[in-house]
């Protein structure tokens, strides 16, 4: 036998062996995607049985009081938007947003310490610092990444939060990033927070966390009784505005300015992606310390790029308008006692009090996804809400007026929702 012939002998079981073990993990990745594609499948179909699932409509329009969504004719009157005060399609903030992409661009294309700070990020950090009549700004890409980055860098594993249970999902996840002793207070609830300050006065640094305003129910915090508590155990307050500012208080400023507390609150959280424009982006105003402390440390910051010029020129604008004048934020007060009250009167349930959230409370999932449905084919877009945006058994049409909506607007609305109430025997 030659050697050749003895080589090649030897080499076929190699080439055998090597042909099996490169398919067998190709083989196990096909089972494994397979796999994973049926229990993803299962869930989704378990998220449609329940009348839970969350389609997402088509606006074809700007957003504002009125708009196009696809595969609806005419205009559609938005009663969804957290477009508070209609500045989202304001010809001045749009007119800004413009501005600012002409003289400084799309984008940065950095982060803020490397080479993404601009002049007008500047400039907007003071003037909302000024709203707020705070030390000093820091900006963030959203409020969310303004909570997830601000506890990690206050507190440490010698301090303890105390948190509303039922506060926003992005203060729960800023919370669990950081160190510190946790206690979660019942909603609202005073006593059970006394005795939660109670159980941290060891700690070395208390912070109280609350939603000024609470999304899902329209609830307001009791921020005099928190305060008060802060002064008597010693405690920080903190509160995330982003249902708030612009249009609570007599001046817009927010919860505190609302409830009196403008001096006694700490460190506020907020968003420009909702009264302030509408576009995108969130921020935390405080104590200088703080806001250079973040500067340094807080990784949602320094690790996303800066906010794009347009939207710091459409959020400046609309923070200016309201440093001139608090006619926009004063005309919500009337439209939102107008709809509680006729909502009310034909015996539907709204939840909360004297906010522009107006939760219409339906309680089964199902029906009030359908009942979004049918308001749509009479020309009023709400979207139903359901587990686990909100608990179980406690699904609604979350309803919300803006300064934009003329008072035959919520008289429409108004109407469809008897209409639709009345096909579903949810009222008489």
């Amino acid at each position: 036998m030659s050697v050749g012939k003895a080589a090649r002998i030897l080499v076929r079981p190699v080439r055998a062996a090597l042909r099996t073990s490169t398919c067998a993990p190709g083989r196990t990745y096909a089972a494994a995607a397979s796999g994973a594609k049926a229990v993803l499948e299962k869930e989704l179909d378990t998220i449609r049985a329940a009348g839970t699932w969350k389609g997402e409509r088509i606006i074809t329009s700007k957003q504002g009081p009125q708009i196009r969504v696809d595969g609806s004719r005419g205009r559609i009157l938005n009663f969804c938007a957290n477009n508070y005060l209609g500045l989202s399609s304001h010809p001045e903030v749009v007119q800004a947003g413009i501005d600012a992409l002409r003289t400084h661009g799309a984008g940065l294309s950095s982060v803020r310490f490397i080479c993404g700070t601009q002049d007008i990020h500047k400039h907007l950090e003071q003037k909302l610092a000024e709203f707020h009549e705070r030390e000093d700004c820091i900006l963030y890409a959203s409020c969310f990444d303004a909570n997830a980055g601000l506890f990690e860098v206050l507190l440490g594993p010698d301090d303890a939060v105390l948190s509303d249970e039922l506060n926003h999902a992005s203060i729960i996840d800023g919370i669990r990033l950081c160190r510190a002793q946790r206690l979660r207070y019942k909603h609202l609830d005073l006593s059970d927070l006394e005795n939660k300050l109670k159980e941290a006065q060891s700690s070395r640094m208390r912070l109280i966390v609350t939603d000024g305003v609470f999304s899902m129910d329209g609830d307001v915090a009791p921020l005099p009784g928190i305060c008060d508590l802060a002064e008597q155990y010693g405690a920080m307050v903190f509160i995330d505005e982003c249902h708030a500012t612009g249009f609570l208080g007599p001046r817009g400023r927010g919860t505190d300015e609302l409830l009196g507390v403008m001096d006694r609150v700490h460190i506020i959280n907020s968003t420009l992606g909702k009264a302030l424009g509408g576009a995108a982006g969130g921020y935390t105003v405080g104590p200088k310390p703080l806001i250079e402390l973040l500067r340094q440390r807080s990784r949602p910051y320094l690790f996303s790029n800066s906010l794009p010029p347009p939207v710091v020129g459409c959020a400046t604008r609309a923070v200016e308008l309201l440093l001139d004048s608090n006619e926009i934020a004063q005309s919500m007060a009337a439209k939102t006692t107008s709809f509680r009250d006729q909502m009310t009167q034909a015996g539907f349930t709204i939840a909360g009090s004297a906010h522009p959230i107006c939760p219409v409370m339906l309680g089964d999932a199902r029906l009030a996804s359908v009942m979004a449905d049918d308001m749509l084919k009479l020309g009023i877009y709400v979207i139903g809400f359901s587990y686990p945006v909100v608990p179980k058994g406690k699904a609604r049409i979350r309803v919300q007026i803006s300064a934009a909506h003329t008072d035959e607007d919520i008289d429409r609305c108004v109407d469809a929702f008897i209409q639709t109430g009345r096909k579903h025997g949810v009222v008489s």
